[in-house]
């Protein structure tokens, strides 16, 4: 069995005095691949080393994290194209629109958005939304985005069910975290109503541990525990979680098994 943690901040530094064993303690839940979305320039190059001592496991994406779009944003902006002129990268990410620290800058948040989601289309790669507290707000800008070129994952999924509805519309697979083994995360009411083929699993380390570690360090290796309970919604085997999703997962993000 393969599971792939398709969003985890491994380079955060929560995780600075036992990555090593963090990694570990996931490969051996059965977790063989780390995505891990960009935040600003200021983890670019931890992002690095630990693809470098990690490069069969650990993938990267690119992209301004919509809480880093501050009055330097153009300058960020810059350092994400920077990046992909020197090497490559597995998606456009994360990025998308965040009003739950600070609604003031909806517009340069808008602008960043829209401008990263350009540019992931002009080299067919898939895109990485983060949404806090702003459903309306990306919807309406992928309303004016989409095209056969528009793809990607909305990471960790918290919406209804109309709004899986509508972000599945716009090519996008749901991540689904540690939020769907809360009482009060309501997503595992409906899950089961769409096909497998439209998941892919997540923690978003050190963010959002599931239960029964809410409130602490969340892991990699957490992913089992995300599988299990897809399992138990789905009423499938944890291995047919694991084969489906990590197909999805291997599919919108271009990477080959041997990879």
């Amino acid at each position: 069995m393969i599971l792939i943690d398709t969003h985890t901040h491994l380079y955060s530094d929560a995780f600075d005095v036992d990555i090593d064993e963090v990694i570990q303690k996931a490969f051996d839940a059965d977790v063989k691949k780390f995505f891990l979305p960009a935040i600003d320039s200021e983890t670019t190059q931890k992002m690095y080393d630990l693809e470098q001592k990690y490069p069969k496991n650990v993938h990267l994406m690119m992209g301004l994290h919509p809480t880093s779009v501050k009055e330097n944003f153009e300058d960020e902006l810059q350092h994400v194209e920077t990046q992909f002129s020197q090497r490559e990268f597995i998606a456009v990410g994360e990025i998308g629109i965040d009003l739950y620290w600070d609604k003031s800058t909806l517009g340069i948040q808008e602008e960043a958005f829209r401008r990263q989601i350009q540019f992931a289309k002009a080299k067919k790669l898939p895109i990485v939304i983060h949404c806090r507290d702003a459903f309306d707000e990306i919807f309406e800008v992928l309303e004016t985005e989409k095209d056969d070129d528009l793809l990607g994952v909305f990471h960790c999924f918290t919406g209804n069910k109309q709004q899986a509805e509508q972000a599945i519309s716009y090519n996008m697979k749901l991540g689904i975290g540690g939020v769907v083994t809360f009482k009060n995360g309501k997503i595992d009411q409906f899950l089961h109503e769409f096909d497998l083929s439209n998941f892919v699993l997540e923690t978003d380390s050190p963010y959002l541990a599931p239960v029964p570690f809410r409130g602490k360090r969340n892991e990699s290796s957490y992913t089992r525990l995300v599988a299990e309970k897809m399992a138990e919604i789905f009423g499938v085997s944890v291995e047919k979680i694991a084969e489906e999703t990590t197909k999805n997962a291997l599919e919108v993000f271009k990477i080959n098994t041997n990879e």
